[in-house]
């Protein structure tokens, strides 16, 4: 006698407690993710047909799923997507799943951009592109901007090229391979505003890290080396050499390195002005430096 298939109430509900027995956060959240991803369909029509028996396939695949996250994978690389500014983004482990407070690098360049009044239209380089997010909500939101996106990883530059052509604005990035500022050494090229969102975690930091960061993100984006600031500090003093009269430096770091950051900028008689921005956590997130204009 065959035994009673799974229905999507039992198996959801076996999940989440199976979830919350190891300690996952938001257990039935992820186990609503997890099915619906599985099943190809949206969360809402899960209750629209919480008694749909599932067949021997569907149920292994979602046991697979649910093994994956007990392993501590990130749910983002598990379903490979990932929101950020309102647009999804593909994710896989060659990238850095995109943050919310990194959106404070989009909202900033956006304003001050509108308050600019360019003659030209703005010259905008992403610096550590990762998944393209920074680049691609720029451009969806600045129409007539010309973007540039650089990232030392090859694979970071295949996902942040498929998220562009899923976002129609292939067309409006040159994504270029390469540390830093390496690839427009010697091209003439100035910008009007470099964003950057660098790895800035240091090395004791790193290893207390949760396991879904620490074991599955790729330590090239997020091993700020000793101190954290590594990069940072490369960002800062380099940037001058490519940002146009007048242009924006826009950096995210951790709290804790934004005094230091401005310190650091304060001793370069390349910019004008500088201040660091809190995210919606109250907490200092971004630093912005302009560029004196001669």
């Amino acid at each position: 006698m065959q035994p009673n298939p799974w229905t999507i109430r039992e198996l959801l509900k076996v999940a989440t407690d199976y979830l919350q027995k190891k300690k996952i956060d938001a257990h039935r959240l992820t186990s609503e993710i997890l099915l619906s991803h599985c099943l190809n369909i949206k969360r809402i029509d899960l209750y629209l047909d919480i008694d749909r028996p599932l067949n021997d396939s569907e149920v292994s695949a979602y046991r697979e799923l649910i093994r994956r996250r007990i392993n501590r994978e990130p749910l983002e690389y598990i379903t490979g997507i990932q929101e950020f500014w309102s647009l999804d983004f593909y994710v896989n482990k060659k990238v850095l799943i995109p943050r919310p407070e990194t959106e404070l690098l989009v909202e900033q360049t956006i304003d001050i951009c509108n308050k600019a009044a360019l003659k030209h239209s703005p010259r905008i380089l992403d610096l550590g592109t990762g998944s393209g997010a920074l680049a691609i909500s720029l451009a969806k939101e600045i129409q007539d901007a010309c973007i540039w996106a650089t990232d030392i990883s090859e694979g970071a530059i295949e996902v942040a090229r498929l998220n562009a052509q899923k976002h129609v604005v292939s067309d409006r990035i040159d994504f270029r391979q390469g540390d830093l500022f390496q690839p427009f050494v010697g091209h003439g090229i100035a910008f009007d505003f470099i964003v950057s969102n660098p790895p800035y975690v240091s090395a004791g930091q790193y290893n207390a890290l949760p396991p879904e960061v620490r074991d599955h993100e790729p330590r090239q984006a997020l091993d700020g080396h000793e101190d954290g600031f590594y990069y940072i500090k490369n960002v800062i003093e380099e940037s001058p050499g490519f940002l146009s009269q007048g242009g924006w430096l826009l950096v995210e770091m951790a709290p804790d390195q934004t005094e230091k950051a401005l310190e650091l900028i304060g001793s370069i008689k390349a910019f004008a002005e500088n201040a660091r921005i809190m995210d919606y956590s109250r907490r200092y997130r971004v630093v912005r430096a302009r560029r004196v204009t001669v």
